[in-house]
């Protein structure tokens, strides 16, 4: 399956700013030779920053925030947030819940007069903010790549893509759902009678001098702001655009590092939320989901220690973010990168590692990468033997998992080439034969290539193994009906 929003070339890596001066020896050292390496094999191009006990020992650029014009990424530059959004729409609605305007049992229908009141009376401001309203995500709807251009007036958004019929009983599971914190800005707009963007300045950013932060729209010139990316195995693309209208209040801002360390040090205070509010918003419901935070212990360093850590991550087309607090010991990383999705997760837990004397372990050359160029010189069923190859000699430095053979995979789906995808899927299946995944992408293969009983086989495998897969189920209910 592929992966949705959510919301070989290598670049030179060019030193803009760190406030410790990265010496060859010490903490801030180690992570820039970390975050250099992971930038060489191509998992990361953006900026960085790393904070020990409050104070900032590395903020650093890595790569291009322009690859046509070569202008390197610098502490400075701004960056789509993605779902990190989601944070500060939490904010904005525990400030209304704080002045009396709303009650985190107010139900939607009586905070959204226009939406809809079978279902809105039943799901309630503490549900949206926390991702247990059984509201579909309308990013999960089949049609969204083809309504992504179009921008939407927020009312007529949330009534004509926000308002499916429930999935599950409001509070009983967690989904993660765009739906729920767009509907969570319009509820912002329609309590104070201002449009989000102006209480998200006049409330968080302006009081606070967040002044590289904003709603990211693409009409006006921004200083600064890095473009959008896709990494694909045969080079960077520019990513499909995406009307800003859609992300919303759900992922719609921009930011530095630079800022977010700002928002980081803001929420040990109370000048944006008192102490009842913050501890509302980072206390974990249903799969540790607080309000626009993951709140989890986390094993970090050579004891492997559970340390408290409080994150949310952020995905938009050519973009994904991460933002990872420690508040016992007040560390924190800020990874935002502009050639869309790379493992950030993997690269803050090295980050952490080495703030608490772990030397983390390097990152690893992608196979995809490697069998992407074999396919290019000789063919796919080269590419395979080599994959068995590098799997049964135990190479160490290369990255042989799953997702490098989906990735690669779906890479040649988006070439026109289902005869080449399906052999690589085939191996995924072969070799990671009790994943539900490899099998769901195989059968999509199967169906580019009009193979539809092999799809049909591979799709009811992919539910066998995992029942949840909607997707699975959407596909052979379409293959029934051919």
């Amino acid at each position: 399956m592929r992966a949705r929003l959510s919301w070989p070339l290598v670049a030179a890596v060019v030193l803009v700013a760190c406030s410790a001066s990265a010496p060859a020896q010490g903490k801030a050292g180690a992570i820039d030779t970390l975050l250099t390496r992971y930038h060489e094999v191509g998992a990361f191009n953006g900026a960085a920053l790393v904070a020990e006990g409050g104070t900032v020992i590395l903020e650093k650029g890595y790569g291009f925030a322009d690859f046509e014009w070569k202008i390197p990424n610098a502490p400075d530059t701004k960056f789509r947030l993605g779902s990190i959004t989601k944070q500060f729409t939490a904010t904005l609605v525990l400030q209304l819940v704080d002045a009396g305007t709303l009650s985190l049992e107010t139900t939607l229908a009586e905070a959204l007069p226009y939406y809809r009141r079978d279902t809105g009376g039943r799901v309630t401001i503490h549900h949206l903010l926390n991702h247990t309203s059984g509201i579909p995500s309308y990013t999960d709807q089949p049609d969204f790549d083809d309504i992504m251009r179009d921008p939407y007036g927020v009312r007529e958004f949330v009534e004509r893509h926000c308002s499916g019929d429930l999935a599950f009983e409001p509070g009983s599971t967690f989904r993660y759902n765009n739906s729920g914190y767009f509907i969570l800005g319009a509820i912002i707009e329609q309590v104070t009678g201002k449009p989000y963007q102006q209480v998200l300045a006049e409330r968080i950013l302006d009081p606070l001098g967040m002044r590289a932060t904003g709603y990211d729209l693409s009409g006006p010139v921004l200083e600064k702001r890095a473009r959008a990316y896709e990494r694909r195995l045969a080079g960077v693309t520019n990513a499909d655009y995406l009307d800003m209208s859609l992300p919303y209040a759900a992922g719609s801002l921009y930011s530095t590092v630079e800022d977010l360390f700002i928002w980081d040090q803001a929420l040990y205070g109370d000048k944006i939320l008192p102490a009842g509010a913050k501890a509302k918003m980072f206390t974990p419901g249903l799969s540790a989901y607080g309000y626009g935070w993951i709140i989890r212990p986390q094993p970090i360093g050579p004891d492997k220690a559970e340390r408290l850590t409080i994150g949310h991550g952020g995905g938009i087309n050519g973009f994904n973010t991460i933002i990872t607090r420690v508040p016992d010991d007040r560390h924190l990383v800020v990874l935002l990168n502009n050639t869309g999705g790379t493992s950030l997760a993997a690269m803050t837990t090295g980050i952490l590692d080495v703030l608490y004397g772990r030397t983390p372990p390097p990152p690893k050359r992608p196979v995809s990468a490697v069998l992407y160029e074999t396919i290019r010189a000789s063919g796919v069923a080269a590419a395979v033997s080599r994959y068995r190859e590098i799997r049964s000699s135990g190479q160490a430095e290369f990255d042989v998992a799953e997702a490098q053979l989906n990735r690669l995979g779906y890479e040649l789906l988006g070439e026109k080439r289902p005869a080449d995808a399906v052999e690589i899927f085939k191996l995924n299946v072969e070799t990671f034969a009790e994943s539900g995944n490899a099998h769901d992408s195989l059968a999509e293969a199967y169906m580019e290539s009009g193979q539809n009983e092999l799809a049909i086989k591979h799709y009811e495998k992919a539910l066998e193994l995992d029942p949840t897969n909607r997707n699975a189920v959407e596909k052979l209910n379409e293959l029934v009906k051919r």
